[in-house]
């Protein structure tokens, strides 16, 4: 779980580093809609591409990435055995007891798998990876901004979220340690049945409660310290200012979603 990376920010002097991080927003947005887009086997492969050469232009150790899907690894496994063992369709390969296994099921679990990892990749490669959490707080605010005419918190909103996605690793973190010293008294994670694994969280569960609660205090009194009040009347030491090459990107995302939906239109391959 220390592998864990979800979340966290990585410095670097990379392309994406230095877009707009309102246009980043933007632009993972428009990546989660292209990546709903894909209905053949072209489609995702030029999806699972696109998700490859992200990696690349980011900069980003591949370790950091992997930590990031360890997160999602169960449910990679989970989704994948779903679309093996229940989906039907014309191409029977297994047939044995009450196991089928269509040629379909196959095709749709790798479809699932690509679709999830370009998934985390795109919105951690646009959003967490590459921006900073002030940065990010100060953007989702300006994106949310025709709201206030509403009266809408959009300032505390958008540290809330902010904070939220600051703290899954610290709470990851914790999590291993709470879980280390539940093993070094005795517990058993790993044997016996659901039930008795499941009952066997709870000392895991209740302290990661009351440290996620007393880190909630902590930061409250932090931030009450620093006469923080809310969004009324606050500045920015940096405004910032969306450039011409910023927008070369969001061109580029929206090229990416015309050629998927051209390609559905083709039905090259397999199709969904």
């Amino acid at each position: 779980m220390k592998s864990i990376a979800l979340g966290q920010y990585y410095p670097s002097n990379s392309i994406l580093h230095r877009i707009d991080p309102r246009i980043k927003i933007i632009l993972a947005i428009l990546y989660i809609v292209c990546s709903f887009l894909c209905k053949n086997i072209i489609s995702y492969a030029v999806l699972a591409l696109s998700a490859v050469i992200l990696i690349l232009i980011s900069k980003i150790p591949l370790k950091i990435i992997f930590g990031g899907l360890k997160a999602v690894l169960f449910v990679l496994i989970f989704t994948s055995l779903i679309n093996i063992f229940w989906t039907t369709g014309e191409y029977l390969l297994l047939d044995w007891l009450f196991i089928h296994i269509y040629l379909e099921g196959i095709y749709a679990a790798i479809f699932m798998v690509i679709r999830i990892t370009a998934l985390i990749i795109g919105t951690s490669v646009f959003m967490t990876y590459t921006t900073t959490p002030i940065d990010l707080t100060d953007s989702i605010e300006d994106l949310l901004s025709p709201l206030k005419k509403l009266h809408v918190p959009v300032h505390e909103f958008a540290m809330m979220m902010t904070i939220a996605l600051r703290f899954i690793p610290t709470l990851v973190e914790e999590t291993d340690k709470i879980m280390t010293a539940q093993k070094a008294r005795g517990v058993d994670f790993s044997s016996g049945s659901l039930v008795s694994r499941a009952k066997a969280l709870i000392p895991v569960l209740i302290p990661l409660f009351v440290s996620a609660f007393n880190r909630a205090s902590d930061l409250a009194t932090a931030m009450e310290c620093r006469c923080y009040h809310g969004g009324d009347g606050r500045t920015r030491m940096k405004v910032r200012h969306i450039r011409f090459v910023d927008f070369i990107p969001l061109f580029i995302i929206l090229i990416l979603g015309t050629s998927l939906v051209v390609l559905n239109i083709l039905g090259i391959g397999f199709t969904m």
